[in-house]
Order: structure tokens, then C-alpha cells, then sequence
């Protein structure tokens, strides 16, 4: 945090893989899609010497064939991993998407680091997406810094954006979000804009010159001192009150000076626990030049002040039947407990999956254990087995570098583990263990898609597999009602980039369909139906006649068959062929081919043949009775609804209360949660909310959430029936 000596930046780009905990620095950054996270990411780079020979680094991690996807984006959509070294510190630079809909990647880079840091840009303040991923991070007690960007903009104020900072995150003690340096800008432009060209350290009192392109120290002069005190002033209090020396604050306030080391020493170890976050700033370097503006005091922050491996603890660990285990905290002799946090497919060495190792070493071509948690309800395969590792490597650009092993504490990335999917952990073969899974959010925006062709057809469950295989926050389900298979999907960008990826990386080319809903039909009133199937064509005839009554029952009864057959009109083998083709014919619906529920079908009577009568004839009759009886009667379509719950800031609950209004939607309820916020209860129509995800995003600028689930089937209103019969019809 203050003027230290640094390693030689080179050094930097021969870091491979870490020899003890203690030298490794896990650090997330985090903030709003646009705030400048890789361009820092590349800066931080860029002076540490993580760089390629063009003078930058290139996308990093284990992903490398997403360029063509970010590129028509314009925006990150995953996870990277970029390392570089910091005075000897193995610093994992985790660079995560600012965009909604790709949640999940940020949920695993958090899942990954020690520390967060929090990119703020200048320009646009903080949005309430990033507002809610600090108080996640608070709950777990992670810490944090801010770090300031965008100050070339026009209308950037730093120490506006630090009082903003100060507000939103500081909660109940804004003197615990403070900056550690102030820019100092140099002369007006012809535009009247006073570029930011260095900064006031207020803990040293030193200057640090960037205009040069390297940071040079120099002494603060004429009115920049008075510029420093006040603000230093506040900056020393806010350490001492986070100090845990107790005698410190009555020290101070009673005129000692305390000097500038224990301050420095007292904020780090405040940052480490998590009580203390400082404020910086920073901006890439120009063109030519070798560091970007604060990114040395950043690397600073993030070596002294942010924690090692050691002080975060382990994610809960239990063998493979759920019995709890205990684990040293982050030993590289312990027993091998590893993660992987994301899965992707490199074109030139094939599939590779980014891992953390929290326990234990890794090591190239040993055999693990690799144990998933069985999320076959999101369309996973169960997987439960012995893979061996193939080449253990740190990315440098798009150049995968090999290391003989990781140790626990730091990444890597994994080559050829065929079955291992993300979030799956990795153990030794001969002790299996399993980590409790990272919260990931629920997939809500359906994607209906078809094969395009033949040949399409031909790839598309695999291609399926594998993307759900990489991407845990995607859903893959094969519809047995409406016979589609669909991706659910967290947004539209999120889904844009699922089917990018089947054609690009798989070779599969699909269509994207409306979206269907499982309807169910119904009786409206009692009806009674005959059916005759009666046919002579020479040798074996076909006869059967049934006579059936059929009447409504209350929701969620099904189909009930009754008997009352009596005198033998219908034989008793043939009963059961009856009920087959009764309910054959309501699996495929009587009206708009929906299935039908909740009816009782009585059979009363018939006619058999001696010869001609057959178990085949009599379910055709069976069928043709029941299609009778729906056309003597008013047939109702159910609709299925949904019970949705939605976390929404306390400003944005009338609107949507009344956007639920408008969708048909029936409130329960609302109760208030934490941090200005308020859940609402409502029941809604699922028909209603196909895209509600993109919808509820837009009417509360990104800050709501919500989950649905079944509840039941009910009557559809007449003209919402008629409108989804027309549109059924023009579809066939």
C-alpha cells in the first residue's frame, strides 16, 4: 500500500505454478458490464509483465475460442484466468462478465478467489447488480477493494464517485470505505478537461508521476499539500478504529503521531479480514508506455493487503454418502480436494477445465476421482468415476504453459478430463470426497430449438450435452408433453451465446421455436360417446361397439376408468383393451391435441363378435367413443400456473406488482427482506411469463430476482382459449 520496492516486471512472465500457499493471491474482479474489468486486467498485466511480445496479454483462462462470440458482443461472456507475479507473489487474476446473464461465470470466480476487487467506473456509478454481489460477498465475510476507473471521462468526479462508493457499500460505517490516494490532474486541455497524471499516496505523503509512462515518487508541492491532510486526516482514523491494536485510536487522539508502517500494516491486516475497504484508482497505460496509472499500487493492495489461501476457509467437504469430513485449511500434504470451475473446449489442445485446488497437490497424469452432484435434473449426466489427468498447465495469453503440479491454493487448467463438468470436484481415487456445490441461479428464459437438417439431428445431443456439461447455470429438457427440447436459459445474450456455441464449436446448426407451454384439456359437462368400429375385408373382420359416459372430476384426479358393463354385452378380456384405447386417445387430446385430465370414463355397454372381435378392434372403439362424447360437449383447455416469488428493491415493487396485474397474475402476498427490499408472492399463468426473465431485468434496471414453480393446472379464461386454439391451428 505505500512506496515499496518491486521485483523486476519480467519476472513475471516466467510465473508458472506456486511452491507454498502463502506465495498465491486468488483475486475476483467484479462490477457492472462496461466498467472496464479487462482493460484493468491487461493493465495490471502489462506491469507486472504478464504480456505477450506485441506488448499485451490476450484473453487468458481456460477459455480461448470465445473471441469470435465477445467480439460480436462487444462484451466478456466468461470466466478467464489471467496470472501474473507481484514481488514474488503468485497473483490469479480472475476477470469475470459484467452482463446479467452470465451470473453463473461470476458466481464461479468468486467461488475460485480469496479477495474481490470491485471496478467501479467513473462514468456511470455503481448499478444494483453490482450493489447485490457486495453484499454476497459481506454475508461470507470476503474481502474487498474498490478500484476507480474511467477517470479520462468528461464528467468524472473521483471524489464524488469515493463518497458514492462511501454510501452504497459502506452500509452502516461509511468511514470503512476510504481512498488511499487521490489523483492528481495535470494542466487543462484545449477541451478544458485536466487529464488524471498521477497520484497522492495520503499514508506516505509521496507523489507518483504516471505522465512519463513509468511511476516515478516525488514530494507533493505548494497547494497540493493541504489537498493531502484532510483527507488523510479521515483515512488514518478510519485504520485505527479497524485496528487490533486497542490502544492505537486513544494514541492517536491524544497527539502521538503514529508512524506511517504501523498504519500501512494495521490497513492490510484491516483488508485481510474484511473490516476495511480502500479506495483506488487506476486507468491503462497510453500507447508505448509500461505501466497504467495506479496499477503498481494495486499490485501493492492486492500482495500486502489481500489474504492468502491460508486465511479463507475450505467449502465444507463430506465423502460421497454425505458424511461430513475435516480437512487442514489449504495442505499441500493433506488429501487431494479440487474444483473445477468451468469447463470449456480449447481448438488446439481439446477440452479443458479450470481447477482450484483447495487441498492437496495435482499432479499431471495422476488418476482422481472425479465426483459430480448429480444435477440430472438440469439435464447432466450422473457421473460418479476415475479419470486420469491429463496435462497440467497456467494459461499466458492463448499459450498454455505446462507445470508438473498445483499445489492447494492456487489454478490451473486440466487437460482431457472427458467426464468432469463444472462444479464437480476432484479427489484421490482412493479416499473419494465431495464439495458442498456454490450457489448457482436458476435458469428461467425458455429456448425451443429443432435440429436443422439431418445431419444436425445427427450431432445435437451431444453438442447438448457437452454445453450443459460446461455451463451449470443452462437446463437442458426433452419436453414429454409438447415434445420440444429446451434450453432454459438465464437471458437473451446468455441464450444468443448457447446457440453460437452449438454451431461454432460443435458444427450442430438449429432453429429456434416458439416456445410451447403444456396445456391439458377437459370435460365441461357429462357426455356420453359410442364407438363402432366395424370392418369386413376379407378373412379376419374387425368388430367392436362401446358405449361410455364420461363426466368432469376435480383438478388433479387424472383419468379414472370405470367398469359397469353387465350380461357380458363387452367380454371381460376385452374390458382392459377399452381402457387402453381410452386413454391412448386422451394422451393425444380430443380437441386442440392436448392431453385430457381429470374425466371419468364409465364403459356401460357394447357388442362383440365371436370371430371378428380382437383386443385391437376394441381399443379403436374405445378411442372413437371418448372423441364422440368430446364432440357432444364444451371442451375447457387448462393451463398450467406457476407460483412466482420476486426479491425486488423497494422502489420498483408497485411496478411490479402491476406488470403481475397484467399478466393475469393473483398476488399472495408481499413481506419485507433485508436491505430495502420486499418479496412478493403471486400466482401467474405460465403462458405468461415465457419471458418475464428479460422483462422483470428491464422494469427494475437489473436488481430483482426471481423463482417459479408448478403449482397446478386451471381453467384458461374462453378468449385467452380461443386465441391459443386459432394460433394452434394456423401453426398445423
Amino acid at each position: 500500500m505505500g512506496d515499496k520496492a518491486h521485483t523486476h516486471p519480467g519476472a513475471a512472465g516466467r510465473a508458472q505454478a506456486a511452491d507454498r500457499p502463502t506465495s498465491v493471491r486468488n483475486v475476483v474482479l467484479v462490477g457492472h458490464s462496461g466498467s472496464g474489468k479487462t482493460t484493468l486486467v491487461e493493465a495490471l498485466a502489462l506491469t507486472a509483465g504478464a504480456v505477450n511480445r506485441a506488448g499485451r496479454v490476450e484473453d487468458g483462462g481456460a477459455v480461448s475460442d470465445y473471441d469470435e462470440i465477445e467480439h460480436r458482443q462487444q462484451r466478456s461472456v466468461q470466466l478467464s484466468l489471467v496470472p501474473a507475479e507481484w514481488n514474488g507473489i503468485k497473483v490469479n487474476l480472475l476477470d469475470t462478465p459484467g452482463y446479467a446473464d452470465f451470473v453463473g461465470e461470476l458466481r464461479a470466480g468468486l467461488r475460485a478467489a480469496d479477495a474481490a476487487l470491485f471496478v467501479v467506473s467513473a462514468a456511470d456509478g455503481v448499478d444494483g447488480s453490482t450493489r447485490m454481489v457486495w453484499d454476497e460477498c459481506a454475508a461470507v465475510g470476503m474481502p474487498r477493494a474498490i478500484v476507480i476507473t474511467h477517470l479520462e471521462a468528461a464528467r468524472a468526479d473521483f471524489e464524488e464517485m469515493t463518497r458514492v462508493c462511501a454510501r452504497t457499500f459502506g452500509g452502516d460505517d461509511p468511514d470503512a470505505v476510504l481512498p488511499l490516494y487521490l489523483p492528481l490532474r495535470g494542466p487543462e486541455g484545449p477541451d478544458g478537461h485536466a487529464p488524471v497524471t498521477g497520484l497522492i499516496g495520503l499514508l506516505t505523503r509521496k507523489l507518483f508521476d504516471y505522465s512519463s509512462g513509468e511511476r516515478v515518487a516525488d514530494e507533493p508541492v505548494g497547494d497540493q499539500v493541504p489537498l493531502i491532510e484532510e483527507a488523510r486526516g479521515r483515512l488514518i482514523e478510519g485504520i485505527i478504529s479497524e485496528s487490533e491494536d486497542e490502544t492505537l485510536m486513544d494514541r492517536y487522539l491524544g497527539g502521538e503521531d503514529v508512524d506511517v508502517k504501523t498504519l500501512i500494516d494495521d490497513a492490510e491486516r484491516a483488508v485481510a479480514r474484511g473490516v476495511f475497504f480502500p479506495v483506488l484508482a487506476a486507468a491503462p497505460a497510453a500507447p508505448g508506455a509500461r505501466q497504467g496509472l495506479g496499477t503498481v499500487e494495486l499490485l501493492d493492495l492486492i500482495t500486502g493487503g489481500f489474504p492468502t489461501p491460508l486465511e479463507h476457509g475450505t467449502p465444507q467437504v463430506t465423502t460421497p454418502d454425505g458424511r461430513p469430513r475435516e480437512l487442514t485449511p489449504c495442505d499441500p500434504d493433506a488429501p487431494l480436494v479440487a474444483e473445477v470451475v468451468k469447463t470449456s473446449s480449447d481448438p488446439y489442445v481439446g477440452r479443458l477445465s479450470l481447477v482450484r485446488v483447495f487441498s492437496g497437490t495435482l499432479r499431471a497424469d495422476q488418476t482422481v476421482h472425479v465426483s459430480g452432484h448429480g444435477m440430472t435434473d438440469r439435464g447432466h449426466e450422473d457421473h460418479d468415476v476415475d479419470e486420469r489427468v491429463g496435462a497440467l498447465s497456467t494459461p499466458f495469453g492463448k499459450v498454455q504453459r505446462p507445470v508438473s503440479h498445483v499445489i492447494a491454493g492456487d489454478l490451473a487448467c486440466v487437460a482431457k478430463l472427458s467426464r468432469a463438468e463444472t462444479g464437480d470436484t476432484l479427489s484421490s481415487k482412493d479416499d473419494p470426497l465431495l464439495m458442498e456445490p456454490w450457489e448457482m441461479p436458476d435458469p428461467l428464459l425458455p429456448l425451443a430449438i429443432e435440429a436443422h437438417s439431418k445431419a444436425d439431428e445427427d450431432k445435437l445431443s451431444q453438442g447438448l450435452s457437452r454445453l450443459v456439461a460446461e455451463d451449470p447455470t443452462m437446463r437442458l429438457e426433452q419436453n414429454q408433453d409438447t415434445h420440444q427440447v429446451v434450453l432454459w436459459c438465464l437471458g437473451e445474450a446468455h441464450a444468443d451465446v448457447a446457440l453460437e456455441r452449438l454451431r461454432s464449436r460443435y458444427g450442430v446448426q438449429v432453429d429456434v421455436v416458439p416456445h410451447r407451454v403444456s396445456l391439458r384439456e377437459t370435460f365441461g359437462t357429462e357426455a356420453s360417446g359410442r364407438g363402432r368400429h366395424v370392418k369386413q375385408s376379407g378373412g379376419h373382420g374387425q368388430f367392436a361397439i362401446c358405449e361410455i359416459e364420461v363426466e368432469p372430476l376435480p383438478n388433479g384426479s387424472g383419468i379414472e376408468f370405470v367398469d359397469k358393463v353387465v350380461g357380458g354385452a363387452v367380454p371381460r378380456q376385452f374390458i382392459p383393451s377399452v381402457e387402453k384405447g381410452v386413454r391412448a386417445q386422451a394422451q393425444k387430446g380430443v380437441a386442440a391435441g392436448h392431453p385430457l385430465v381429470d374425466v371419468r370414463v364409465t364403459l356401460l355397454d357394447g357388442k362383440a363378435h365371436s370371430v371378428d372381435s380382437s383386443d385391437a378392434a376394441f381399443q379403436t372403439a374405445g378411442a372413437l367413443a371418448l372423441r364422440e362424447a368430446a364432440a357432444d360437449t364444451k371442451i375447457h383447455l387448462l393451463e398450467p400456473v406457476a407460483e412466482v416469488s420476486v426479491l425486488v428493491g423497494d422502489d420498483y415493487v408497485g411496478a411490479v406488482m402491476s406488470d403481475l396485474s397484467g399478466r393475469r397474475g393473483r398476488v399472495l402476498g408481499t413481506e419485507q427482506s433485508p436491505g430495502g427490499r420486499t418479496l412478493i408472492r403471486a400466482e401467474v399463468p405460465e403462458i405468461e411469463i415465457g419471458r418475464y426473465a428479460v422483462d422483470l431485468r428491464s422494469l427494475s434496471h437489473g436488481t430483482a430476482r426471481f423463482s417459479r414453480r408448478y403449482v397446478r393446472h386451471e381453467p384458461m379464461p374462453p378468449q385467452v382459449a380461443e386465441r391459443v386454439k386459432r394460433e394452434a391451428h394456423a401453426a398445423s
